[in-house]
């Protein structure tokens, strides 16, 4: 495999009526709003500039609802490890809501209590990113905010706090690659027209 040419598009769902007011939204199955749709289909003539090896979606339906309006859905498989973090008692809540009983409060250093732990979910996508590091060719993965970030961290060989750092909002395409034999950001958080 030509490391150097294989390319990871991280692809954030379209927004959701939860994703708009800054509710985590982790088990909770919410659909696409109209301008997430929109978004969403907005990525079909960006993605069908590239050949793709492997298309692997969370199975919550926003983020398959965007790898079929993206176009994609006939090439892809669900792929269980890529939904978003659990975040049990905190499901549904802002983190601001969060943040006024537990001041300081990371989901990325913290976890959630009757959720999943940083290590937990860093588990997760490091069976995702091994999976994309043995295939042959262009990967696309489309699921949530914190997963995508803690998947982005752990490319990097960084713990999943470094998510912290990464931004990826609804419905942006970001792209990681490498820099001969070192994983690398070729392109971070490019907005999607809509």
């Amino acid at each position: 495999m030509d490391y150097v040419a294989q390319k990871v598009y991280l692809i954030r769902h379209g927004e959701t009526e939860w994703s708009r007011s800054g509710k985590h939204t982790g088990v909770t199955d919410v659909p696409l709003t109209e301008q997430g749709r929109e978004t969403a289909r907005s990525l079909q003539p960006v993605l069908a500039r590239e050949k793709f090896a492997l298309v692997l979606s969370s199975p919550l339906q926003r983020a398959r609802e965007t790898c079929e309006l993206a176009g994609l859905r006939e090439s892809s498989a669900v792929e269980p490890d890529l939904r978003e973090w659990n975040y049990g008692e905190y499901e549904g809540r802002t983190t601001n809501q969060i943040q006024l009983a537990r001041p300081g409060w990371s989901v990325f250093h913290d976890g959630c209590p009757g959720g999943e732990t940083p290590e937990q979910t860093a588990a997760r996508v490091d069976r995702v990113v091994a999976k994309v590091r043995a295939g042959d060719g262009n990967v696309a993965l489309f699921a949530h905010g914190h997963i995508l970030r803690v998947l982005a961290a752990r490319w990097f060989d960084q713990p999943p706090s470094f998510g912290e750092r990464l931004l990826l909002d609804t419905a942006t395409l970001s792209v990681l690659g490498y820099y001969y034999d070192t994983p690398a950001v070729k392109i971070w958080n490019a907005p999607i027209a809509g």
